[in-house]
């Protein structure tokens, strides 16, 4: 059997989640698994048969993890098990589910070709950001989506500047800018008008957050490159840069954020049948082949 201890994460207290997180569990234990629950969840399982823990834990032990939700509940899972050797499949109890391939009705079904090996598994990269002031690291995190500069008050211009691999790129006034990897340019950016960038593809988007110029466009640069975005020192105070939009970082005015792809990778499972521009077309609307 290709996993012997499977975990279960998920949105807590969520009518749906609490229904498929029952019969997940109720499925692994009849495989025989050592199952463990991410302790936010583990009493609303219907089983004594199991051990709660926290994300590092099941990143250390598991083999396997099953995260119930949206892609939120994905993306906060997937910040913490990329650091480990951990496969990670979702089932979709949220909106768009980009990231949660498995759909509720076919949890039994999928969940067997997982286990008969009819299955790949795909890495996605992830972004490392780090905060300097005065050349001093003042707060870093991760992100799976993307990395955004953006002022704290709603509709204010920022001045900075952006280098690539210590080259000057260019400088801008805009509400901020969005660095994506491409799990995340079906995210915030695709919104902001940045383009789809296939998995597959080494590459990060650059989109400006309504620039004031008609001129400045998304870029695409190689995945390797480390982007530096240099504040202003006449910017006001109330700066931040977002992950995933989880975590927010501070930044003052001269301080310079520095992203690079991070060494972790997150292992998705994919299930017999998944085709990447299938879901593109499920979840955005386009059309399907005329003959």
């Amino acid at each position: 059997m290709p996993y012997q201890t499977v975990a279960l994460i998920g949105k807590p207290q969520h009518e749906a989640t609490h229904d498929s997180l029952n019969l997940l569990a109720e499925y692994f234990l009849a495989k025989g698994c050592k199952l463990l629950v991410e302790e936010s969840i583990a009493n609303e399982l219907e089983t004594d048969d199991l051990k709660s823990c926290d994300l590092v834990v099941i990143g250390k032990e598991a083999d396997l993890a099953v995260v119930v939700g949206g892609d939120g509940s994905m993306l906060g899972a997937a910040r913490v098990l990329a650091r480990f050797d951990i496969h990670v499949v979702g089932v979709n109890r949220g909106n768009l589910g980009f990231l949660t391939d498995i759909h509720p009705d076919d949890i039994i079904q999928q969940l067997d070709h997982i286990f008969n090996g009819e299955c790949f598994v795909e890495e996605r990269f992830l972004l490392e950001v780090g905060v300097y002031r005065h050349e001093k690291l003042k707060s870093n995190s991760a992100a799976v989506n993307e990395v955004v500069l953006h002022h704290g008050k709603v509709a204010h211009m920022m001045e900075f500047e952006i280098y690539i691999d210590e080259q000057f790129v260019f400088s801008q006034r805009s509400d901020g800018l969005i660095v994506a990897t491409p799990t995340g340019s079906t995210a915030y950016s695709l919104s902001a008008g940045g383009p789809i960038i296939m998995p597959k593809l080494d590459a990060l988007t650059l989109v400006p957050m309504f620039p004031h110029t008609l001129s400045s466009r998304p870029i695409v640069v190689d995945a390797d490159s480390q982007v530096s975005m240099k504040v202003s020192k006449v910017n006001s105070d109330s700066l931040q840069v977002s992950c995933d939009s989880h975590i927010v970082l501070p930044v003052l005015p001269g301080d310079e954020i520095r992203i690079n792809k991070s060494a972790d990778k997150l292992h998705l499972v994919h299930p017999k049948g998944y085709s990447y521009f299938n879901v593109l077309r499920q979840k955005l609307g386009w059309g399907s082949k005329l003959y």
